[in-house]
């Protein structure tokens, strides 16, 4: 079971963690609704290296990036979800639309991406070279997403409320 930390010290255990030569995976995400494609995605991830460590966008990030009705659950149950699942070392919440200070702070050797982007459209690409770190593309094309979910049950409510 991976720990939550704060942002500070995530810093300082990724720094100790690269001084004894382990291997350190960033992977990111809103992980709004947990699903497959998130398990596949920190699944894959966590094979590239010894750590992984993964950034979770806060509330108001969230809302800034997927629209005012989300996130559906807190940063603090999205933290404390991810953390359980098994390959996840570390968990930290970080407040900007996307992770390139993050990327500069944690110094990964790889930063993990889900299957919806290829290394070219990574957008943290060029960070993630400028500070000699690799790019990797993490699970497959997206099998699910939270807002796909959301909309099922959008649609499934609705129509159950209309045959009522």
């Amino acid at each position: 079971m991976g720990i939550i930390l704060s942002r500070q010290e995530a810093i300082k255990i990724a720094n100790e963690e690269r001084e004894k030569g382990k291997k350190i995976v960033l992977a990111n995400g809103c992980f709004d609704l947990i699903h497959q494609g998130h398990i596949v995605y920190l699944r894959e991830a966590k094979k590239f290296g010894d750590i992984l460590f993964v950034a979770i966008n806060s509330d108001t990030s969230v809302k800034r990036v997927k629209g005012k009705e989300r996130p559906i659950q807190g940063e603090e149950e999205r933290a404390l979800i991810v953390s359980s699942i098994k390959w996840v070392d570390y968990v930290f919440i970080f407040k900007e639309n996307n992770v390139e200070k993050v990327i500069l702070e944690i110094r990964p050797h790889f930063h993990a991406k889900g299957g919806d982007y290829t290394p070219d459209t990574v957008p943290e690409k060029d960070i993630t070279k400028k500070i000699g770190a690799k790019t990797v593309i993490a699970g497959s094309k997206k099998i699910n997403s939270s807002t796909d979910i959301i909309s099922k049950i959008l649609v499934k409510y609705q129509c159950d409320k209309n045959e009522t």
